[in-house]
């Protein structure tokens, strides 16, 4: 019979790259002291990482040692086991939609949860609440769009969506226009003008 940290450990590297664990998870085997003993031990001894409260995952191995997983999957593990939605922050859509060169020195992401920090070995990641209508179109182009429009400010909405109606496929510039309603009056606006231009010709 494996004893409880062989337990988690067998558990936890059965998981996909940055899957995580919970103390809950493991409560049948023994009592919440002992399976937090058992987890603050195993991270002491680098066999897990934990990223944050009560929660856990299986460092990568590699050609050249151990890794903390990619924080894109233990933020997507974490949302999955949360309920939550978890989408890009407005600063990596706007670099990756085009509009900015700027890339952003810290990741992060929005959530429809609560706001906090990932500890993923020497680096931490954001996971920052965001209002509903910044989550509404989740990882589709549009919404990307909304959070890049959102993120840039008003003063750069006319020149950031001239460029947006330009390169966002027909289908997602028209999921983008029938969104206004939900949108902050600002933004909803400057749709409304640049989607009465006449519309580029798509590539």
């Amino acid at each position: 019979m494996n004893t409880l940290p062989e337990s988690i450990l067998l558990h936890a590297h059965a998981l996909p790259e940055g899957g995580a664990l919970s103390p809950k998870e493991f409560l049948h085997l023994g009592s919440r002291a002992a399976i937090d003993q058992a987890l603050s031990r195993l991270c002491k001894a680098g066999r897990l990482l934990r990223v944050a409260r009560g929660a856990y995952v299986a460092p990568v191995s590699g050609r050249f040692g151990t890794r903390a997983p990619a924080p894109e999957k233990v933020v997507q593990a974490l949302a999955a086991q949360n309920g939550e939605v978890v989408v890009s922050h407005g600063a990596s859509a706007a670099n990756a939609l085009g509009l900015t060169q700027q890339v952003p020195t810290r990741e992060a992401y929005l959530t429809s949860g609560r706001t906090r920090k990932l500890k993923l070995g020497r680096a931490e990641v954001l996971v920052k609440h965001a209002p509903r209508w910044m989550l509404a179109l989740g990882t589709s182009q549009a919404g990307a769009a909304v959070r890049a429009l959102a993120w840039m400010g008003p003063n750069h909405a006319s020149q950031s969506l001239a460029s947006l109606h330009q390169s966002l496929p027909e289908k997602e510039w028209q999921t983008l226009t029938a969104t206004r309603a939900a949108l902050p009056s600002w933004m909803a606006q400057a749709i409304g003008l640049e989607n009465s231009r006449e519309a580029p010709t798509h590539g």
